[in-house]
Order: C-alpha cells, then structure tokens, then sequence
C-alpha cells in the first residue's frame, strides 16, 4: 500500500495545519482560526486539484523542508520565495511533482509573511470540531509542526488543476484597511477618531496569528474604566490601554472587555497577513452597508 504521508524535516518558526477554519463556536470560546491569506490557501489547493477547503501547511517567514513518503503534486503560494526538491530549483505558485522520498524545501519567504503548501489529497489530520486548522489560541487542532513530524495525506485528487499556474498578489508595500466605525468608537476623544484615520501607523513585530498588532500614535479615551466582556468579530480593532489599535485575526479571542473602536473589511484581511513588521498601515472609514 502507498504511504500517503510526509516527515517534517525543517519545522521552521511557525508552521501549521490550517483549512478554511471551525467557524460557528464562538459561543462555546471557539475562534474560527483558518489560514490568514484565504485566497492564498485556496489558490495552490486549486493549483494541485484539491478543493478549496483542503487543509494546508500555513509557514511563516522561514518556511520549512518536508519529505513525502510517496510522489505528491505539490503548489507553494502566498509570500513568495525559493522552492527546491532535492537541491534543484522548483516552481513557485505552480504545481510541482515531488518524487518519493525527494526533500521538498520551502525557503524563506523573500516577501511577505506567510507562504501556503498544498499537497494532492491535502494534509488529512484528525479534524476537531469540523476543521482540521490549528488554533494557538485554544490549542485545538494539531501541535505546530516540529522536526520529525510526520503528516497523514488524503488519497490523491482525481481532478487536475483547470490552470498550471496562476498570478498572486504581491505582499503590500503599505497595507491600507477599510474599516467601519464602531460600536465602542464613542469611546474615544474626537481628537482620537481623526487620529486614528488621518495619521499612519506601521505593523508591530509583536503580531501574530491573534492580532495584528500597530506602532504610532496612542487613541485617546473620552471615557474611563473598562467594559464588561462583550463578543469579538474577526477584523475588530480593539484598542488596549496603551492606545495602539490591534486587528483581530483569525486565532482571535471571541470575548473581550477593550473597546472597538472599528471593524476592518474581511476582504482587506488577506493583505494584513502578509504585511511585515514595518508595513505602513492606514485605517480609511467606510460608510456602514
């Protein structure tokens, strides 16, 4: 029988399994996780014939080497960067056959945060709660890949790719998101509200998979104390007492007690993924639809 599985070789700074995600729990503390870059994830599981919500490996700036243990068409996407099978280069964002036993190595990413590895079959761990993503959140789903992991992959995908390679968009240069006023924006001085959508902000190197997390000037409070803990969306920005606004998500808590002083568009999100420590940010209001 065919050993549909491959051995983690280089776990790199973050890797993990992620899918389009759990949503529907967040009333039991659940975050919907998933991959950050969507349209990434969705691309090279489409470049391989998988289907959309096929789970993939999620990497992050250093990438990582796997070895399958049977030959496996392979799509590498999202931030770009050097992909090598056995020493010799590969193609980036298009489908590549990787032999039995050949080192797949995705390097690091030369732009952008995280790059999206789709496998035929998708990576087939034991889903929890409906999804197979791992949530560092609430610890669900599979650990962070670590060296001598070894992976389940699903039967190979009957269907071929409709495309043998597709365009992506590059990782942003500045990261401008729309966003929504409210609901706590009565909260803040409008000295603050003006602030917050006239003055530039940059990506904090403390973001992670929770939160993208801003440097610039702190929004000040037009009211003291605190909220009692109330829901949180994906894209909420809340603001912490020292007045930096952070961007929910997709490993987000789903309760908190800082006020939201906006909510970014969904489809502005994918870009926050990809934005490195130092990426010019912009919060541009939008009217309420």
């Amino acid at each position: 029988m065919t050993d549909r599985a491959l051995r983690v070789v280089r776990a790199g700074a973050l890797t993990t399994v992620q899918d389009q995600g759990r949503p529907g729990h967040a009333h039991l503390g659940v975050p919907c996780s998933g991959a950050l870059d969507a349209p990434a994830a969705g691309l090279v599981n489409r470049l391989v014939g998988n289907p959309r919500e096929a789970a993939v490996l999620e990497t992050t700036l250093t990438g990582c080497a796997v070895r399958p243990r049977s030959a496996v068409t392979v799509a590498v996407g999202g931030a770009p960067c050097a992909v090598t099978v056995d020493g010799r280069p590969a193609a980036w964002g298009a489908p590549v056959r990787v032999p039995a036993g050949a080192l797949l190595d995705i390097g690091a990413a030369v732009a952008g945060v995280r790059s999206y590895v789709a496998f035929s079959g998708g990576v087939a761990v034991e889903p929890v709660l409906g999804s197979r993503s791992t949530d560092l959140l609430s610890g669900l789903g599979p650990a962070p890949l670590a060296d001598g992991t070894v992976l389940p992959l699903g039967p190979a995908a009957v269907l071929r790719a409709r495309v043998d390679v597709a365009p992506q968009p590059a990782p942003p240069t500045e990261l401008v998101l729309r966003v929504t006023p409210g609901p706590r924006d009565d909260w803040f001085s409008p000295q603050a509200l003006r602030v917050f959508t006239t003055r530039a902000y940059r990506v904090s190197a403390a973001s992670n998979r929770i939160g993208l997390r801003t440097e610039g000037p702190a929004l000040e409070r037009a009211r003291a104390g605190e909220l009692p803990s109330e829901g949180m969306v994906l894209g909420a920005v809340q603001v912490p007492p020292d007045g930096r606004p952070v961007v929910f998500l997709a490993d987000h808590p789903t309760t908190g007690g800082y006020p939201v002083v906006a909510v970014v568009r969904r489809a502005d999100l994918p870009g926050a993924a990809q934005a490195v420590p130092g990426t010019p940010v912009r919060f541009v209001p939008v009217r309420r639809r």
